[in-house]
């Protein structure tokens, strides 16, 4: 992280005579990815709709950090939208959050809404009820903010790209006599062991452009996860403000920037996020490892905006099994959500005596447990399919009282 060699609170381009800094400290929110729109599979209806509201309310937060922050403009790097086929009621909440962030607010198209001929950039939803402060990086052209303040984007115009986007907006750049210009770009760094990509950034060549004073900073979105790259310390992935998946390491945030002087003196990553993304495994032997289970999931904080995947391995008997089951189907009721995950033959259920000790079965019902016994031990297609029925028997069971 670059820590600020002095910060300013207050108006966000300050100049010496104001609080002693070097001439024309800037500060700025980076963030990307909000992907509006997006749907995950593995939520229900009444979750996804937690998840979509949790999206929008994020355009809201970002701008209480600006307010806090003394920020004088934010920059979206890429993938506003999810795609650009999608409900105008999601462009119309898009915009009407927009309205609330109290500074510029300079979107760049990115791959999954590219400026393309069916853009949502260009939509009658979006054109019309876009407030002024909100800017489309439509192309490469320098857009200034404040006096020596520069904006620049690298838009995707097409869903494929087959040149370096960052290098083709640099490339007629002369250093910069301003105090901070801007590159914000979408994209993958180049990488010799991924194979030919024509599309992928060069980053010597960003470096080389930072000590040129070409650019100050370059502002990327793609990366899930906040992230920095190469060795300047002024090219960053700022991560999706919500997190949306089980492999991002570090989402949620956006990032705060300051540039003092031409040179980046601070980048400071702020949580922004609500839900939470969560896999764990369990070694579920006897029922204490269920009852750790139960535990972890009661330490969940914020249920209803966390997604867990469960990994779940050992040997357990029909009466532990029917514990499980009920601990599962209680807390998929508030997670926002829970799966299974992994080889379905990791968790083996085999039915001992203990299983129906204490059940007093008796008549046909006897009987039909013997037979579902014997073809649970069995390996054949009926194997599970019995295995599942006595396993409901003892949960209905238990749930009379073991009378049958």
């Amino acid at each position: 992280m670059v820590r600020a060699r002095a910060r300013a609170r207050g108006s966000p381009c300050l100049g010496r005579d104001q609080r002693g800094l070097r001439p024309m400290t800037v500060r700025f929110i980076h963030t990307a990815d909000w992907q509006l729109g997006m749907t995950r599979h593995f939520l229900s209806l009444e979750a996804q709709a937690r998840f979509t509201q949790a999206r929008i309310d994020g355009i809201r937060t970002i701008g209480n950090v600006a307010r806090e922050e003394g920020a004088s403009f934010v920059v979206v790097a890429g993938d506003v939208f999810e795609s650009n086929q999608l409900e105008p009621r999601t462009v119309r909440r898009t915009i009407e959050a927009l309205r609330d962030i109290p500074v510029p607010v300079y979107l760049l198209p990115g791959n999954h809404d590219p400026l393309d001929a069916s853009t949502i950039y260009r939509s009658p939803t979006f054109v019309e009820h876009k407030p002024e402060h909100v800017i489309v990086l439509d192309d490469s052209s320098k857009r200034q903010v404040a006096p020596g303040v520069e904006v620049l984007g690298a838009p995707w115009l097409s869903k494929r790209v087959v040149k370096d986007l960052v290098q083709a907006a640099i490339a007629e750049l002369r250093p910069a006599d301003s105090a901070a210009r801007v590159l914000v770009a979408h994209g993958v760094p180049r990488d010799p062991l991924a194979g030919e990509n024509p599309a992928a950034i060069d980053l010597d060549f960003v470096e080389a452009a930072i000590a040129e004073r070409r650019i100050a900073y370059l502002a990327l979105g793609d990366r899930h996860s906040t992230t920095p790259l190469g060795s300047s310390g002024a090219i960053w992935y700022s991560g999706t403000p919500e997190p949306t998946a089980h492999d991002e390491s570090d989402a949620g945030n956006v990032l705060v920037v300051e540039i003092d002087d031409g040179h980046v003196s601070k980048v400071e990553p702020r949580r922004v996020g609500t839900w939470t993304f969560r896999e764990e495994a369990f070694e579920l032997d006897s029922e204490a490892g269920v009852d750790t289970l139960a535990n972890w999931l009661d330490a969940c904080p914020a249920k209803d905006r966390c997604a867990v995947r469960l990994k779940l391995y050992g040997t357990i008997s029909l009466s532990t099994d029917a514990q499980l089951q009920e601990l599962l189907d209680r807390n998929r009721d508030v997670f926002g959500a829970l799966e299974i995950v992994g080889s379905a033959a990791a968790l083996v259920v085999r039915p001992d005596d203990d299983d129906f000790a204490d059940l007093q079965l008796t008549g046909f019902v006897d009987r039909a447990v013997d037979e579902l016994r014997g073809a649970a031990t069995r390996t054949g297609p009926d194997q599970q399919k019995a295995r599942d029925a006595l396993g409901l028997l003892i949960r209905l069971l238990q749930s009379k009282g073991g009378q049958a």
